[in-house]
């Protein structure tokens, strides 16, 4: 079922972007996983347009946070306030309750308002006052950020880089591309016309779907292979947690199913490698001064780790 929904959802989101599909797998993958994403690259790109095509095209309720330095951590998570009518508290819920948030220029806020994300991205729920409260299913947080303008932003702390399962680039549109946003855009905004092509609960079970997907022993070793190998790389001072080896392997079994496999090949780890690892590694201070840069460390761990072969 996952093959034919991915479709639906491809063919509606590509009436708003244009091409893109390893960014739509990618983030279809992360659905799938109930996981978070990352969205770091310049303006303008459709960081924003993604994510409100994504929470319609799902059937999903969508909320956008404005990250900024004056933001408190009650305007995410909501707050207990005191109805003089009825002379009782009441709670206001924050847009973090929502099944599709997207916290936009994460990084512009302060860490302690990015630390509210923290309880609701891992454990799906929130607690104000003392009183917890489950957040609604699926659950998926877009965060977004510029990687060029600095001035003024405050960098997400390693704990809530990990919780992302993967960081993902739209870069930019070649000519043809570029060409046809400008045709689609040039009578009515085609957002307007967007609706639901699946619901909250076919997702769940979708999601429930991915966990069926084999991954054969070898590969599974392949894999955690892969990750052990950037604890002990020189060049990397922080190497990936075992979260980011779930991560991996989850990201593997949703990959496999999006191309319609019941099975996780090697190809496929390597394929998420990058995505899935780089933003949770950290540089040694050598390996930045002789300006390596984190792509090309884990394409050379992919590249150096044996990979299995059928037997």
């Amino acid at each position: 079922m996952i093959p034919q929904v991915a479709q639906r959802l491809r063919e509606n989101i590509q009436k708003v972007i244009v091409g893109k599909d390893e960014v739509f797998n990618l983030t279809l993958a992360v659905v799938l996983c109930e996981g978070h994403i990352l969205l770091e690259d310049v303006p303008g790109i459709g960081k924003t347009t993604l994510a409100r095509a994504l929470a319609v095209s799902l059937g999903c309720t969508f909320r956008r946070i404005q990250f900024t330095p004056d933001l408190l951590p009650s305007d995410v998570t909501g707050l207990s306030w005191f109805n003089q009518k009825n002379q009782e508290f009441e709670f206001r819920p924050g847009p973090i309750l929502s099944q599709v948030v997207l916290a936009d220029e994460i990084n512009r806020a302060t860490p302690r308002t990015q630390s509210a994300l923290l309880e609701a991205m891992q454990e799906r729920q929130v607690t104000v006052d003392g009183v917890t409260r489950p957040l609604p299913r699926p659950f998926l947080v877009m965060a977004t950020q510029n990687p060029i303008e600095l001035e003024g932003t405050f960098p997400l702390p390693e704990a809530q880089i990990d919780r992302f399962l993967m960081r993902i680039s739209l870069g930019y549109p070649d000519e043809p591309e570029e060409n046809a946003i400008l045709e689609r855009f040039r009578l009515v905004d085609p957002m307007v016309e967007l609706g639901p092509v699946t619901t909250p609960e076919e997702v769940l079970k979708l999601q429930e779907e991915r966990r069926r997907v084999r991954v054969a022993e070898p590969v599974r070793e392949y894999l955690v292979r892969v990750a052990r190998a950037t604890r002990q790389n020189p060049d990397i001072e922080l190497g990936a947690s075992p979260r980011a080896t779930l991560s991996l392997y989850q990201s593997a079994q949703a990959w496999a199913a999006i191309h319609e496999r019941d099975y996780v090949l090697p190809d496929d780890v390597k394929q998420l490698a990058p995505h899935v690892l780089t933003h949770r590694l950290v540089l040694s201070p050598q390996a930045q001064l002789r300006g390596r840069k984190m792509q090309e460390l884990v394409a050379d761990i992919v590249a150096m780790v044996p990979v299995p072969v059928e037997g």
